[in-house]
C-alpha cells in the first residue's frame, strides 16, 4: 500500500477514535473517511483492533522522534515537552485518552498499547546510548525507569488530574528525576 494512502487510513482511524471512542470506531467509517475501500483495509488489517494498533505506532499524528541536543538533560526535557504536547492538544490528546480507556476493556488493545510504548521506548533508547557515550549516564542507570517516571508525571498531571503543564514543568520533572527531590 502506498505510504500516503496508509497515512490517510491511520489519520481517519485516529480521528474517528477521538470523536466516537473505540465502540464507535468501525472499519466502514474509516473507509468512508479515508476514501479507501473497506476490503482494502481488511486486506491489510483483519480487524479494527489490528488497524488501531498499526495506527497508534505508525500514524504521523503521534510521531515523535527522539531529540539530539547533545545533552541528556536537554534531550529529556525535549521528550517531556513532546509528551506534554501530545497529551494536551487535540486530536492527539483525545486519541491517547480514548485508546487508554478502550485498552482497559479490550485485551487486543492492551497489547496494541504495549506495542506502542515498546516502539516509543525503542526510539528513545538512542537518547540514553548517546548520553552513556558522552559519560553523562551510568551504565547501571535504568533508561526505562527514567522514561516511565517522566512519562508517568506527564500522564498523571495532564490526563488524570487535568492540570496544566506550565513551561517549567519539563525542566523541573527532569531535574527531579536526574538529581532527586532534595
Amino acid at each position: 500500500m502506498a505510504p500516503r494512502k496508509e497515512q490517510q487510513i491511520f489519520q481517519a482511524t485516529l480521528e474517528l477514535l477521538a470523536a466516537k471512542g473505540y465502540e464507535g470506531l468501525t472499519v466502514e467509517g474509516v473507509a468512508e473517511c479515508s476514501g479507501v475501500n473497506k476490503t482494502t483495509i481488511y486486506r491489510w488489517w483483519p480487524s479494527k483492533a489490528a488497524l488501531l494498533a498499526a495506527a497508534l505506532v505508525e500514524a504521523d499524528l503521534l510521531a515523535m522522534e527522539p531529540p539530539d541536543t547533545g545533552s541528556l538533560r536537554k534531550d529529556l526535557e525535549a521528550l517531556v515537552r513532546g509528551m506534554a504536547e501530545l497529551l494536551t492538544r487535540p486530536p492527539a490528546a483525545d486519541v491517547a485518552v480514548a485508546a487508554l480507556g478502550a485498552a482497559v476493556h479490550h485485551p487486543e488493545l492492551a497489547a496494541a498499547a504495549q506495542r506502542f510504548f515498546a516502539d516509543r521506548f525503542a526510539r528513545e533508547e538512542a537518547v540514553f546510548e548517546r548520553a552513556r557515550l558522552r559519560g553523562e549516564l551510568s551504565v547501571t542507570a535504568d533508561p526505562m525507569l527514567i522514561i516511565d517516571l517522566l512519562a508517568g508525571a506527564v500522564w498523571l498531571r495532564a490526563v488524570f488530574r487535568g492540570l496544566p503543564l506550565d513551561e517549567d514543568f519539563a525542566t523541573e520533572a527532569v531535574r527531579t528525576v536526574l538529581d532527586g527531590a532534595s
